[in-house]
């Protein structure tokens, strides 16, 4: 990269994208049993499109296995686009004490599908890392 986007990160380029999502549809106790045996703690509810719906965290997890997602989920989880740069997002993870934060598309035909999970430690790394080379 060259000029002023030199050296600067955009949301996506770090986004995890290997976070389990699940369908509205589904039990929750299968779900959590996948998730957990992916090693993550958080879930993303999408359509059959990868449109997002909401989002399934530790507080969910401790309810009936046999409830279903929809009955369960977050609603309107917190997205992001996938262009900002990371020195433009901090401020607001800080701030807000959001740990995580999804990225979706935008766009007429495929805006919201999940592109992948902004973690605030990633992040605060990343940035960490550029200060470290600048100097």
């Amino acid at each position: 990269m060259e000029g002023r986007t030199a050296g600067r990160r955009r949301a996506i380029q770090i986004a995890r994208k290997d976070i389990p999502t699940c369908r509205a549809d589904e039990r929750l106790g299968d779900v959590r049993d996948r998730v957990q045996a992916a090693g993550h703690d958080q879930c993303v509810v999408v359509n059959g499109d990868g449109v997002v719906f909401g989002r399934l965290r530790r507080k969910a997890w401790e309810s009936d296995p046999d409830a279903a997602i929809e009955d369960v989920m977050e609603l309107g989880p917190a997205t992001i686009r996938p262009d900002p740069f990371l020195h433009d997002i901090i401020g607001r993870l800080q701030t807000r004490k959001i740990g995580s934060i999804l990225v979706t598309s935008y766009g007429s035909h495929e805006g919201g599908r999940l592109l992948g999970v902004l973690f605030r430690e990633d992040v605060e790394r990343a940035l960490a890392e550029n200060e470290g080379g600048a100097k």
